[in-house]
């Protein structure tokens, strides 16, 4: 046993037990040891799935010389990112105050009090052109700390005063400062209008940003917002970045084409790409949107269940390694797809002799993107299980198998919405199984653990947890009309107010104010590529106060807004989930179905709504004569000459009731500006 790693319960962490660096875990015993020996700290932050941070493991911490160098000259610490999403947020941030591009894996150098002096990603084994090599970094840092405590002492010093300016300042801005269609425009000068994303050589889902645009184009009609959604997403649902055979998304792709994927599947990322494709599917039937939507659902639950949860990721133990497991030649592709049209296919999805890709074949569909024929389209759905079954005798790329509580939470509300927009009755009872296995392995009473690996929690929950499980609670409420969604949703809104709340500043922190304490206590608002909890919850508050009348629900919601306006147009790439929420406060919409729930015509002005794109809107569906909220602008309406009747209210008014689904489906379909000057006159 060389380190301290073998008795971890994370995989990344026990992946690493054999190094020959002397591994510590972070701890306050690791940092008093640092302290004692006046070592600095060599803090490495990474995860099961990351590429990069497998390709140092060989090339550095399991090479003599190299874990020599560390053992001798600082206190090694390994840190698994998703365990201890706290402390990467954290040294991320100190990773960007030094004016370095963060990511994984990352190596950053502490004072043994904690604070961060210098910082580097993966570096190669050797020098490489203007690129130092680890083992010459190592050298300059060990240096530096023992012949220069007065700049290291300098350099914590700023790195610290950055971070509290970073997450501390006054970030506030009146809601009139603030402008949606603004933030959707600068966001679309940022993208790539040949091949959609974000203009860079990286091109990763960014489905908050891509939200960011359709909402735009939803509100005020501006086709421009469309065409950037929409090329956006031919490029990404016909391109390398989807997995053609076995469904969902990688992580990122290595071009700006779409076209050389990283073999990692995220969890977070083909959650929010389920609820980006099922929108586009509500606003113009986009077959290619149904068709990932559903591939990429199965995916979930065929490939991604654990004891109903959901596992985090997918891949990457070894990059050349798991390309190997989804890409082909042209000769296993003639093999499995024996019987077949095999060179239908292969003409579909660009697959060659030579090959697509590193020699081998990763199936896309870039160059033949519209069916010619629902004959041809059937023959490759044949053709795609038939290359899914033999895929499946391969080795299949390392699972991270452990149940996180935001990543579970973003699943649940995609899949849930969706089951009920496609009609798919079994995705939301997966969704509702999820989210109660869920509770039952991190839930304690009122507060969330926020991982779990093998039935053993891992570490205390932090804000993100509680705001992604309210969301996802009352979206399982709005699709199923079972009240017990909302108790849970509404105590995990009371434990951020208790427990995460600044109570200086307002905003929501990061850690609890129970868990342990870091040099700083982050209270942000970007995006981190998961929605900001700060940003979910203006959705979550503003839909619980709708819900329930309870008066505290919308001031802390209208505090929030006002809390982080300017930040959010300072950062406007990084706060899609704070504008998608302001959004819902400023524009929320409540259509209230009054009628008897077993009612066919009930159920017609339902689908009516789960038909439409109506980002900001919730529906409640009541019974004759049962009550609504105090002060609820629908109180008093009823049903129309004995029919099922929906009231659309919206900014304390209500539109007069509408009895025929057809008619509901077009007032849904109209801008919100539009929509309103409707209901005025």
């Amino acid at each position: 046993m060389n380190n301290a790693l073998a008795a971890s319960t994370s995989p990344y962490l026990a992946a690493h037990k054999d190094n020959l660096v002397q591994w510590r875990v972070w701890g306050p015993e690791a940092l008093a040891e640092a302290r004692a020996a006046d070592k600095p700290i060599l803090l490495s932050i990474g995860y099961v799935s990351c590429s990069w941070c497998h390709v140092l493991n060989n090339e550095a911490f399991m090479d003599e010389a190299v874990a020599a160098q560390i053992n001798d000259n600082f206190i090694p610490i390994l840190v698994d990112r998703e365990e201890r999403p706290d402390l990467d947020l954290v040294y991320q941030g100190a990773a960007g105050a030094m004016r370095h591009n963060g990511g994984w894996p990352l190596n950053i150098f502490l004072t043994p009090d904690g604070v961060p002096f210098w910082v580097t990603g993966y570096l190669p084994k050797q020098d490489k052109n203007e690129i130092p090599s680890f083992t010459r970094l190592l050298g300059d840092v060990s240096k530096l700390y023992q012949t220069d405590k007065v700049k290291v002492a300098e350099i914590s010093a700023t790195v610290r005063a950055g971070l509290e300016e970073l997450y501390n300042r006054d970030m506030s801005a009146v809601q009139e400062n603030m402008n949606l269609d603004m933030a959707a425009l600068r966001i679309a000068q940022n993208y790539d209008i040949f091949f959609g994303g974000m203009q860079g050589v990286l091109k990763f889902p960014n489905a908050l940003m891509l939200d960011l645009l359709w909402r735009a184009f939803l509100r005020n009609g501006m086709p421009q917002f469309s065409q950037l959604v929409f090329t956006t997403l031919d490029s990404m649902l016909f391109g390398g970045i989807y997995d053609h055979v076995g469904g969902g998304f990688f992580r990122h792709t290595q071009d700006e084409r779409w076209l050389e994927p990283v073999f990692e599947k995220m969890l977070y990322d083909n959650a929010q790409m389920i609820d980006v494709c099922t929108s586009a599917w509500q606003f113009n039937r986009n077959e290619l949107c149904r068709q990932r939507v559903t591939e990429t659902v199965e995916w979930l639950l065929r490939d991604m269940r654990v004891e109903g949860g959901f596992a985090a990721a997918i891949g990457s133990g070894n990059e050349d390694e798991d390309a190997k497991y989804y890409t082909w030649s042209e000769a296993e592709i003639d093999a499995a797809l024996v019987g077949t049209f095999s060179a239908r296919f292969k003409q579909v999805y660009g697959v060659t002799r030579d090959g697509n890709l590193k020699g081998r074949n990763l199936p896309r569909r870039l160059g033949n993107p519209v069916p010619a024929n629902e004959a041809d389209e059937t023959l490759l759905i044949k053709q795609r299980g038939m290359l899914l079954a033999a895929r499946e005798k391969r080795v299949k790329p390392r699972r991270d198998e452990r149940l996180l509580a935001d990543w579970n939470g973003l699943a649940i509300a995609a899949i849930a919405r969706a089951g009920m927009v496609l009609e798919k009755p079994e995705w939301t009872q997966a969704a509702i199984q999820a989210f109660d296995h869920v509770v039952a392995m991190l839930g304690d009473g009122d507060r969330l653990a926020h991982i779990a690996n093998k039935g053993a929690k891992a570490s205390i929950g932090i804000a993100d947890d509680y705001a992604n499980m309210a969301r996802a609670a009352i979206q399982l409420w709005e699709v199923t009309g079972d009240a017990r969604f909302l108790v849970p949703a509404k105590m995990w809104a009371k434990t951020l107010d208790t427990h995460f709340w600044n109570n200086q500043i307002n905003g929501y922190c990061y850690n609890a104010d129970d868990a342990e304490q870091l040099f700083i206590r982050p209270r942000m608002l970007f995006d981190n590529p998961t929605p900001s909890a700060n940003g979910t919850m203006l959705t979550v508050l503003t839909r619980l106060a709708l819900l329930t009348g309870e008066t505290e629900y919308m001031s802390r919601a209208s505090t929030l807004a006002v809390t982080f306006g300017d930040e959010a147009n300072r950062v406007m790439n990084g706060s899609g989930a704070f504008f998608a929420g302001f959004e819902y406060l400023v524009n929320s919409l409540v259509l209230v179905v009054v009628g008897h729930k077993g009612n066919s015509k009930t159920q017609e002005l339902l689908r009516a709504f789960w038909g439409k794109p109506v980002p900001n809107g919730m529906i409640v569906q009541i019974e004759p004569g049962d009550p609504l909220p105090p002060g609820h602008p629908a109180t008093g309406r009823g049903m129309i000459n004995g029919q099922s009747t929906v009231y659309l209210c919206q900014m304390g008014n209500c539109s007069e009731g509408i009895t025929d689904p057809a008619v509901l489906s077009n007032t849904l379909t109209l801008p919100a500006q539009l929509r309103q000057q409707a209901q005025a006159n």
